[in-house]
């Protein structure tokens, strides 16, 4: 039997009101999966911990993610064999251990199309990448090209001289950051979402806080904290300058694009396709849809206005071409698109070739910032910030995070307590809220109720989201459910949403 909801705060303003209330052992400004791991840490640890963010949980970087957890392959040609093999088993403890209704194996095709001599450069690069996951998802190396196209439809087979199979995970980066932060709740931390930074209070030379306008009510609490961590993302170096107007630059960013297209039928595997820079493009399998991208390119603007635009959808398709069919990723098939930042370290070069190195450093206030990294490290480099935020609490190794379930034999136990319920339902309440799909179904009752306007989802759906999740708005909403990779949501969808989400606050 899969463990009971846990209810988290059921009124967002009780939550401003404990922020300003309570002194914290930690407060970590900015949501994402780093921030999101750290809070988690620090609460597993004992610390008494407050997490917020200038907007919405996970509504950045960590939704806009490849929504991959991956040993790293274009890493083994950088020769860092041992972050390999580290993203290696942190991958499989994401899948095995702490979500994995949200982190599942998939398979990669490569396809070969170049030189005799790239092709044998390839082969030795996935069969040393099998080796240094030990060969738990089982063969890496050549597929036959019939196979390949069976597990990946779109592939254009006749353009290929051979192909290869290397195995990583999938997985949804924003529900995975809300997982973390909900597993966080349940430990007595105080979460809040909407709350922006505006000062850093200084008592003795030592940041003791942080002074936040809410954004929606305009109001300014205070929220007093032992240690601040900074964990902002592309915003990082701003709050850094609250602390020091004269601290330097501290990363660099770089702009990810990727699109969602329809596709006819399912696959079974994603494509990565090498491309002459040194960089990949991958076509990945994701709700349903295909996931093509990403580019890389520096960005220098505001973080808050990132957006894909019509050059990036142009380099995307033309790239996707070199190794997948015209008619898979004609551009009337795409349904939405996306952008996101990577926080890299200070360095010269093009951003497609610095490693994705975790920044991390103190500030003359004491404030500890942290940057960078990959996703799919997030657990450990949570750890390790917190033990450096908070030397005097003893580290506590992550387990399941509370909605943690198998979703395959969780779905033959959802069948049979609720058998009014759609499988396809089922399913995809499972795969987005594992245990807590017994909660939203429980809610719905013996004849659940549907969005007019968005019959897929469950009313009993977005009043979970309220009451569990920190959703405040439509927005909110619509980010949590997923409603977004079908193409831009309609005033009426927008409408009822609102309305639902107003009754139910």
């Amino acid at each position: 039997m899969a463990p009971e909801s846990v209810s988290i705060s059921r009124r967002r303003e009780d939550v401003v009101a404990q922020l300003t209330s309570e002194r914290f052992d930690l407060l970590v400004i900015g949501a994402g999966a780093i921030g999101s791991a750290t809070a988690w840490a620090a609460a597993r640890a004992g610390a008494r911990v407050a997490v917020v963010d200038a907007h919405d949980l996970a509504g950045a970087t960590s939704s806009a993610s490849s929504k991959l957890l991956h040993g790293g392959l274009r890493y083994l040609a950088m020769g860092d064999l041992r972050l390999v093999r580290e993203a290696h088993h942190e991958r499989w403890f994401n899948a095995t251990v702490v979500a994995p209704h949200l982190v599942e194996p998939l398979p990669f095709v490569v396809p070969l199309a170049g030189s005799r001599l790239e092709s044998a450069r390839l082969r030795t690069g996935v069969a040393l990448y099998g080796a240094l996951s030990r060969w738990r998802d089982g063969h890496s190396g050549g597929v036959a090209l019939a196979e390949a196209q069976r597990r990946a439809p779109g592939l254009a087979i006749d353009r290929l001289r051979g192909a290869l199979v290397y195995h990583d995970h999938r997985t949804d980066d924003a529900r995975l950051t809300l997982s973390a932060l909900s597993a966080a709740a349940a430990l007595g931390a105080c979460v809040a979402n909407h709350l922006e930074v505006v000062a850093l209070p200084n008592a003795g030379g030592r940041i003791v806080g942080a002074e936040l306008r809410d954004q929606l009510s305009g109001a300014t609490i205070e929220v007093q904290a032992t240690t601040v961590v900074n964990a902002t993302g592309p915003w990082v170096d701003h709050v850094r300058l609250l602390e020091d107007p004269q601290a330097a630059p501290s990363v660099r960013l770089a702009k990810g694009v990727h699109l969602l297209l329809d596709c006819d039928e399912p696959w079974s595997a994603a494509v990565t396709t090498p491309l002459p820079d040194g960089r990949v493009t991958f076509a990945i399998p994701w709700h349903g849809k295909l996931m093509l991208g990403t580019t890389d390119t520096p960005y220098d603007g505001d973080p808050a206005v990132v957006a894909a635009d019509d050059q990036d959808e142009h380099q995307i398709l033309r790239e996707a071409a070199i190794s997948l069919l015209p008619e898979t990723i004609r551009p009337e098939r795409i349904r939405a698109r996306f952008a996101g930042l990577r926080v890299l370290p200070l360095g010269d070069g093009k951003t497609s070739g610095a490693r994705r190195e975790t920044v991390i450093s103190r500030g003359r206030g004491g404030m500890l910032s942290v940057a960078g990294g990959k996703l799919t490290t997030w657990l450990h480099i949570g750890a390790q910030v917190a033990a450096e935020a908070l030397p005097a609490f003893a580290a506590v190794p992550p387990g399941p995070v509370p909605s943690a379930v198998d979703p395959i034999g969780f779905a033959g136990e959802l069948a049979g307590r609720f058998p009014t319920v759609s499988e396809a339902v089922r399913a995809r309440l499972i795969r987005r809220y594992g245990a807590d799909a017994v909660a939203i179904l429980t809610r719905a009752g013996g004849s659940p109720t549907y969005l007019a306007e968005a019959p897929e989802l469950l009313t009993a759906e977005i009043m979970h989201l309220v009451d569990h999740e920190w959703v405040v708005d439509a927005d909110d909403a619509i980010r949590r459910t997923g409603l977004w990779i079908n193409g831009p949501v309609s005033a009426p969808v927008r409408a009822e949403l609102a309305r639902l989400v107003a009754q139910q606050v």
